[in-house]
C-alpha cells in the first residue's frame, strides 16, 4: 500500500507539511532581519534554503485541501477544484524557480555588487521577470486562496471563514513589508492548522 492508500501515513504527512510549511517561511523571514543576511554569504544561504524547503512542504497542503473539496462536488466544482489546484502548483513552481535563482546567484556572487550584475543578467532574459518575479509566484496565492474558499463554503463545509481571511492577512502584511514575513507564517499556520485534525481527509463537496 502506496502513501496515498494509506490514511494515517497521508494524515502525518499532511501534519508534518501544515506546521513544517509556516515553520521554514517564517525562519526565513527571521534569518532576513539578521544583518548581512542580503547579501551573499551564510545568511542569504540558509535563509533561502530554509524558504525553498518551505514552499515544497506547501505540495501536500494543497492535495490535502484537495482531497477536502472534491469527492461529492458536481462536475463543474471538481472541474474549478482542478483548477484551482493546477493554478497554485503553477505559482510554487514559480516561486521555486525564484528561490532557486536566489540561491544559486547567493552562493556564486563575490560581492553585494556581482550578485545584482547576475540578477540583472538573470531578469533580462526574455520572459523570466513576468513569470518567475511578477506574475507566476502570483499564482502560489491565487491557488491557495481558492481551495480555502472552496473549503469554507457551503453547508458541507470542514474549514470556517477564518482560514481564507487570515491568509489573505498574511500575504498582503508580507507584501507590505517583508519584516513581516514571520506575521505572514504566523497567520498561514492558524488558518491550515484544522487540515491536523481533519488530516485531509475528502469530507466536503465543492458545489
Amino acid at each position: 500500500m502506496n502513501a496515498s492508500q494509506n490514511p494515517a501515513r497521508t494524515a502525518r504527512r499532511t501534519a508534518y507539511a501544515v506546521v513544517g510549511a509556516p515553520a521554514l517561511m517564517a525562519l526565513y523571514g527571521g534569518i532576513r532581519l539578521v544583518p548581512g543576511s542580503r547579501e551573499p554569504g551564510l545568511g542569504w544561504t540558509a535563509g533561502h534554503t530554509a524558504m525553498f524547503a518551505g514552499l515544497l512542504l506547501f505540495a501536500p497542503v494543497f492535495l490535502a485541501l484537495r482531497r477536502l473539496i472534491a469527492p461529492r462536488g458536481t462536475m463543474a466544482g471538481r472541474l474549478a477544484a482542478g483548477a484551482a489546484l493546477g493554478t497554485a502548483f503553477a505559482g510554487l513552481a514559480a516561486s521555486l524557480a525564484q528561490i532557486g535563482i536566489d540561491l544559486v546567484v547567493g552562493l556564486a556572487a563575490a560581492d553585494k555588487a556581482d550578485q545584482s550584475r547576475m540578477f540583472d543578467r538573470v531578469q533580462a532574459v526574455p520572459g523570466v521577470l513576468a513569470a518567475v518575479y511578477k506574475v507566476g509566484p502570483l499564482l502560489f496565492y491565487v491557488g491557495l486562496l481558492a481551495l480555502l474558499i472552496a473549503a469554507s463554503v457551503g453547508a458541507a463545509r470542514t474549514l470556517r471563514w477564518w482560514s481564507p481571511v487570515l491568509m489573505v492577512v498574511g500575504t498582503v502584511a508580507s507584501a507590505a513589508d517583508l519584516a513581516l514575513i514571520p506575521l505572514a507564517a504566523g497567520c498561514y499556520l492558524v488558518a491550515l492548522a484544522p487540515l491536523v485534525r481533519l488530516g485531509g481527509a475528502p469530507r466536503v463537496a465543492l458545489a
